[in-house]
């Protein structure tokens, strides 16, 4: 396996997608630090926030599929630079939120958001193997499995104190910045980020083409079983909305949610890297996804008893480094799995699964937030997760395991 400092010296395309992706993921923390403080303080309530996530992932959750056959189906160069742009537009509508009667552009501006990433992860997603020899690809996915975790660092943490420092509406003009920049990354790409379509044969109908990919994803179990692994951290994400509430608790405001999500990032960012030698021992790969939910559930359990804030921000690091190993690993064997003519439909419904789990955690979540002690949402959070954890690997320890050497 290649070692990620030559992946990446090597590929002057796989840098600009790695670095575009990297700015997307930062602007994206940009817009939901500070938003997820600002709501809370203009409407005195903990649901718009619970809203806000609910509404970022049931709208990539609708769309995704859709999403998926669009970039099996058209220029994943140009639905990328598009999201970009889409996205950017969007963000210009949270400059209006300023008091409770505008809370509602919140959601609307999310929601476009949402729109925009929906049709962007899928095609970056799917577009990574043609950017990269096969024999780098383990290395580019660890790399690009390190992108969120690494902004998610860095958009957390200055997210957090650029709110704490000059306010909200600061960071949304940042993330304005950063989606411009990463179209032009995106534009300067050279290689095509998808094969050539046989000659002669024309592009299905969208839901056909989607039909397609459910029957392929039915008819193998070791696809179904990945692309339903996401779905255990899924059901737990609702502990993000308690996130700027349990920073209240222990005194240490904005600063404290922006701690909060940099620690998750930087286990997402840790996880990957730690995971490229199972990657290379494809049979381990069932056991170290079953392995990854458990902790990610056991840490949150240790949240919710904890009562010393370092020991929070350590709790959260580990349960996020299982959680950034667990996705890595899953995408790292889909995309060995998937033919390229199928990728994007495949990725598409991997993300729809765990993104329709991200929501009905958060819906849950928001329904309680007000009437319910922080800690146990934490704890129920993380005792689902454990529970799906178990259930998958009982259902899947007799599968095959998936070499993601022939597709």
């Amino acid at each position: 396996m290649s070692s990620a400092v030559s992946v990446l010296t090597r590929n002057r395309d796989f840098r600009r997608l790695f670095a575009a992706e990297l700015v997307v993921f930062g602007a994206d923390w940009f817009v939901m630090v500070p938003l997820l403080v600002l709501l809370p303080e203009l409407t005195g309530s903990g649901v718009w926030g619970a809203l806000v996530l609910a509404v970022d992932n049931s709208i990539l959750a609708l769309l995704l599929p859709y999403a998926g056959t669009v970039a099996d189906r058209l220029d994943r160069k140009r639905i990328l630079i598009v999201s970009n742009l889409t996205a950017l537009a969007a963000i210009v509508l949270l400059l209006g939120v300023r008091g409770p009667g505008t809370a509602w552009l919140a959601l609307v501006a999310v929601g476009a958001v949402a729109v925009a990433k929906a049709f962007y992860s899928p095609a970056a997603s799917a577009a990574l193997p043609n950017v990269v020899e096969p024999e780098d690809l383990a290395g580019a996915n660890a790399i690009a499995g390190s992108a969120w975790g690494t902004m998610s660092i860095v958009g957390a943490s200055l997210g957090g104190v650029l709110t704490a420092a000059v306010g909200p509406y600061a960071c949304f003009w940042v993330a304005l910045a950063g989606l411009a920049v990463a179209a032009g990354l995106t534009w300067l790409i050279r290689r095509p980020l998808q094969q050539p379509r046989e000659p002669g044969l024309p592009a299905p109908h969208p839901w056909t083409a989607l039909g397609e990919a459910m029957r392929y994803i039915g008819h193998r179990p070791r696809v179904l079983a990945l692309v339903t692994v996401k779905s255990a951290v899924g059901l737990g994400n609702g502990v993000l909305t308690v996130f700027p509430l349990l920073a209240t608790l222990y005194g240490v405001g904005p600063i404290g949610t922006g701690l909060l999500f940099a620690v998750r990032g930087a286990g997402a960012l840790v996880g990957p890297l730690l995971m490229r030698r199972v990657l290379k021992h494809h049979s381990w790969l069932f056991t170290g996804l079953a392995l990854s939910m458990s902790l990610y559930g056991l840490g949150y359990l240790g949240v919710s008893v904890t009562r010393w804030f370092p020991l929070v921000l350590v709790l959260v690091f580990v349960a996020h480094l299982a959680g950034g190993s667990n996705w890595v690993m899953s995408n790292y064997a889909l995309q060995g799995e998937v033919p390229d003519r199928l990728r994007g439909r495949v990725f598409a419904t991997d993300m729809m699964l765990a993104t329709v789990a991200i929501a009905l955690s958060q819906l849950v979540v928001a329904g309680v937030v007000d009437h319910v002690d922080q800690r146990a949402v934490l704890a129920g959070a993380g005792l689902t997760t454990l529970i799906y954890a178990l259930t998958w690997w009982t259902a899947t320890r007799r599968l095959p395991t998936p070499d993601p050497a022939t597709p």
